[in-house]
């Protein structure tokens, strides 16, 4: 399948899937069990509205979902408080699968969730989404119901910035277009097809989720693509035009770390399915620079991108899928 046939075979838009009653008889008849998953930190003045829309309207009105669950990074706010109240399950990260221990970032919440929601798919949304509507879950789980060969669909969208209260009518996607493309471009050039192949709204089917590592941080998403593309090839993926998303700015300093941690993941993935032969050693300090006065303080920040493997190699896992040992 050349790149072209892709996008017109595997790229949908939302409004196809209009029909969400139909996409419940469909679901039910395959017997399918579907969660959706929030990760968070400190997000209490959006996570409300989030698990108010999806509950209402996908699980009371029309029963998509099964379980609509947050998994929280330690939030100092009341984002936990809020999304309980507003009828979502509520965990700490810490707590799940303690025996292993705590690690830092999104990449740990998305992975954890693996073990702790039931679901034949799952379905991941960010929860920082200030334009929320169904359709971020129901454009993303369409193509997996309709289409049993895919089993990857990521979100694409307009994306502007908010900006105090102005919306600027175009923007977003700078770390996608200023790394993550040409990199793609250079070594993946198939996975360019993927036109937002950061966007943190996606759904997979649990046994692609099981079997492929997390990094804990910035290039879960990177590793994903990567790693599913090696195993499975282009045909596994679809992905869904969901119109407009409107969401906070991150300042560039922010996108710089960001960036960072995505190119320790990327260069480590590129070894491991062997399109680069070696794998140099790389160090872990980024350095950015402020001005003080009149003077320029370097400053220094650790970032390591350390992952998590496949949960299917997690006995506590495979005790609670009831999978041999």
């Amino acid at each position: 399948m050349n790149m072209n046939e892709w996008l017109h075979s595997n790229t949908f838009h939302f409004s196809k899937f209009w029909d969400i009653k139909h996409l419940v008889r469909e679901k039910e008849k395959q017997g399918l069990k579907i969660s959706l998953c929030i990760p968070t930190l400190n997000e209490e003045k959006t996570i409300g509205k989030e698990v108010v829309i999806f509950k209402s309207e996908l699980m009371d009105r029309y029963p998509l979902l099964d379980e609509i669950a947050v998994i929280d990074s330690g939030s100092k706010d009341r984002t936990l408080e809020v999304a309980a109240n507003f009828g979502a399950d509520v965990y700490l990260s810490a707590e799940i699968l303690p025996e292993i221990g705590e690690k830092k970032g999104k990449g740990e919440n998305l992975w954890k969730a693996i073990y702790q929601l039931d679901g034949d798919i799952i379905v991941y949304v960010d929860a920082d989404i200030k334009n929320i509507h169904p359709r971020f879950v129901y454009g993303l789980l369409a193509p997996l119901i309709y289409r049993p060969e895919i089993q990857y669909v990521k979100a694409f969208y307009d994306r502007p910035l908010a900006v105090s209260d102005v919306i600027r009518p175009s923007g977003g996607g700078r770390v996608t277009e200023i790394l993550v493309r040409p990199l793609f471009s250079l070594f993946f050039p198939e996975l360019t097809a993927i036109i937002q192949p950061l966007s943190g709204e996606y759904a997979v089917r649990r046994e692609v989720l099981e079997a492929i590592s997390f990094p804990i941080g910035y290039g879960v998403e990177t590793s994903h693509l990567i790693d599913v593309y090696h195993r499975c090839g282009m045909q596994a993926f679809g992905q869904t035009d969901l119109g407009r998303r409107v969401h906070r700015n991150q300042p560039t300093r922010d996108l710089g770390k960001m960036s960072f941690g995505i190119l320790q993941t990327f260069l480590q993935r590129a070894h491991a399915v062997g399109v680069l032969q070696e794998a140099p050693q790389l160090n872990m300090i980024l350095r950015q620079f402020q001005a003080v006065e009149d003077e320029y303080e370097q400053i220094e920040i650790e970032i390591h991108e350390e992952e998590r493997r496949p949960m299917i190699d997690i006995p506590a896992y495979r005790a609670k899928r009831g999978l041999s040992s």
